[in-house]
C-alpha cells in the first residue's frame, strides 16, 4: 500500500479542502507531453481533474506518461461517436477549465471546440496547448520541442564554443515554455472567471512560451554583454567560473561562482594564488583561468571535492544523476522526490505555509471511472449502458502500460 493510499484524487480525505485549487473542476482530453503537465499540476494543486482517454486504449508514449497522470480520475470515450461528444459537452457544464492539446480545428471538427464548449458553459477557461499556436503559417505543422527551441533562436544559443547546438533534452520547449505556461494562463483565466464569470480562450504555444523564456538572454544581448557566440558568454558555459568541470573520477561539479566573493571562494578551494591569476573579467583570460581550474578539479574525485566545498561560498556543486540527487540530504530533508517502487517522481510544488509537499494521487487505469464520471455528470442507467454497448465509451480496462499504479512514497 502506498503511504498517499488508494482513494481516487478527488474522494480523498486527506488535505481534502485544504489544497489551493481545492473546488476547481478540469476536463482534460487526454494528450501527451506538456498539457498532461500542466494538468498534472492542476490536479497537484487540488484540482479535480477528470481525463478523457481514447475508447480504443491506445495513447503513445503511455510508458512516459505515469508521473504526468498522476491524480486524475479516467473516462474512456470516443470522441468521433456522436454520444460520445454529447457527454463531453454535458461534462463541460459542470467544469471550470477544459484543456486540449490538438492540432487547430481538430476540436472543432469533434464538435468539442470553444464555440460548442462556451454555448454550454460561457463561463469556460478553454485552454489550448500547441506548439506552433492557433495561428500563423506553420500553425498546421508537425513539430516537437526541438523545432520550437530551434526557431526562436534558443538551441542556437545552447552548446560549446565552436561546437553544435545541444539539445536541453525537452524541458525548454514541452515543459517551461509549454506546459508552465499553459498552467499559468489557465490560473489568469480562472482569476477573471471567479471576478467576472466571462470565460476565456487560452492559446499556449510552445514558441511563446520558449520566447518569454530569453527574456534575460535578449536584454543582455541587447545591452552588449552577451558579444560573444555560443559558448563564449558569462552563463553559457564561456565564463571559467561558470562551468562544468571534469574530476579524478570522470564525474563532474558545477560551479557558479559569478560574485566576486564567490569567486574568491572558488580560488581559495582550489589552493591557488590569487595574485598569479589574471583579470577574471576579461575574455582574453578566460582560457588561462579555465585551465588552472581544470588541472586542480583533475586532482580530485566529484565527492571529495564536493566535500572540500561544502559550508563554503563557491557555489561549487556535485552533478549529480536523478537516484543520486533523490538520496541527497538537502532534497531527502526537503522531499523533493517521492519514490513508486524503483520509479522516481518529482514532489508536487511549490509548498504552502512551510507545509510537507502536496500529496500526490495515482494515476488511473484508462476508464477506471468511466461510470462513475457518466452518473455524475446525469447519465442514467440505461443511458450509462448503451453507451458501453455502442463503443461510445469503455470502462475498466486492463491496465495500459503498467497504468493504475498506487501513489509514490516518499524518497
Amino acid at each position: 500500500m502506498s503511504a498517499f493510499g488508494g482513494c481516487s484524487p478527488a474522494r480523498s480525505a486527506e488535505g481534502s479542502g485544504t489544497k489551493p485549487l481545492s473546488g476547481l473542476r478540469v476536463l482534460e482530453l487526454a494528450g501527451i507531453g506538456p498539457a498532461p503537465f500542466a494538468c498534472m499540476l492542476l490536479a497537484d494543486l487540488g484540482a479535480e481533474t477528470i481525463r478523457v482517454e481514447r475508447a480504443d486504449g491506445v495513447r503513445p508514449f503511455a510508458e512516459w506518461h505515469r508521473v504526468l497522470d498522476r491524480g486524475r480520475r479516467s473516462v474512456a470515450l470516443d470522441l468521433k461517436h456522436p454520444d460520445a461528444v454529447r457527454v463531453v459537452l454535458r461534462l463541460v457544464q459542470q467544469c471550470d477549465v477544459l484543456v486540449e492539446g490538438f492540432r487547430p480545428g481538430v476540436a472543432e471538427r469533434l464538435g468539442v471546440g470553444p464555440r460548442q464548449c462556451h454555448e454550454r458553459n460561457a463561463s469556460l477557461v478553454y485552454a489550448r496547448m500547441t506548439g506552433w499556436g492557433q495561428q500563423g503559417p506553420l500553425a498546421q505543422a508537425p513539430g516537437h520541442d526541438i523545432n520550437y527551441i530551434a526557431l526562436t533562436g534558443v538551441l542556437d544559443a545552447i552548446g560549446p564554443f565552436g561546437g553544435p547546438p545541444v539539445p536541453p533534452l525537452n524541458l525548454l520547449g514541452d515543459f517551461a515554455g509549454g506546459g508552465m505556461l499553459l498552467f499559468g494562463g489557465i490560473l489568469a483565466a480562472v482569476l477573471e472567471q471567479r471576478r467576472t464569470g466571462r470565460g476565456r480562450v487560452v492559446d499556449a504555444a510552445i514558441v511563446d512560451g520558449t520566447a518569454l523564456l530569453m527574456s534575460m538572454l535578449l536584454d543582455m544581448s541587447g545591452s552588449g554583454q552577451w558579444p560573444s557566440g555560443r559558448g563564449g558568454n558569462l552563463l553559457d558555459g564561456g565564463a571559467p567560473f561558470y562551468g562544468v568541470y571534469a574530476c579524478r573520477d570522470g564525474r563532474y561539479v558545477a560551479v557558479g561562482a559569478l560574485e566576486d566573493r564567490f569567486f574568491s571562494a572558488l580560488v581559495r578551494g582550489l589552493e591557488l594564488d590569487p595574485d598569479r591569476l589574471p583579470d577574471r573579467w576579461e575574455p582574453d583570460n578566460w582560457e588561462v583561468l579555465r585551465s588552472a581550474f581544470a588541472e586542480r578539479f583533475a586532482r580530485r574525485t566529484r565527492d571529495e571535492w564536493a566535500a572540500a566545498f561544502a559550508g563554503t561560498d563557491a557555489c561549487v556543486t556535485p552533478v549529480l544523476n536523478p537516484e543520486e540527487a533523490a538520496s541527497h540530504p538537502h532534497l531527502r530533508a526537503r522531499g523533493t522526490f517521492l519514490r513508486d517502487g524503483g520509479s522516481l517522481h518529482p514532489a508536487p510544488a511549490p509548498r504552502y505555509d512551510g507545509a510537507e509537499p502536496l500529496r500526490p494521487g495515482p494515476a488511473p487505469v484508462v476508464g477506471r471511472h468511466t461510470r462513475e464520471v457518466l452518473a455524475e455528470s446525469g447519465c442514467s442507467g440505461r443511458e450509462i449502458e448503451r453507451l458501453l454497448s455502442s463503443g461510445a465509451a469503455r470502462t475498466d480496462g486492463e491496465p495500459l502500460n503498467g497504468g493504475g499504479r498506487a501513489a509514490p512514497s516518499r524518497s
